[in-house]
């Protein structure tokens, strides 16, 4: 008979935090302000200088994002 740890089986059923994209607004020493593309501020740690694109994912900056400029194409 095998043994089962069931943590890791429940925590395959969960989702993972989705990966989020946003321009650091500002910093203070606990972390930083981040500026999603939606217009909402979301408060992240780790660190970072205002006006960089990073990745964040469950409120922790995971490291730098390209800085790409949006296109609106109208048909």
């Amino acid at each position: 008979m095998t043994t089962t740890n069931l943590w890791k089986r429940l925590k395959q059923l969960l989702p993972e935090a989705p990966l989020l994209v946003g321009v650091v607004d500002s910093v203070d020493a606990y972390g930083a302000l981040v500026l999603l593309p939606d217009g909402s501020l979301t408060a992240v740690r780790g660190t970072a200088l205002v006006g960089d694109s990073v990745f964040i994912r469950a409120g922790l900056i995971e490291g730098p994002a390209p800085a790409l400029t949006a296109v609106l194409i109208e048909v």
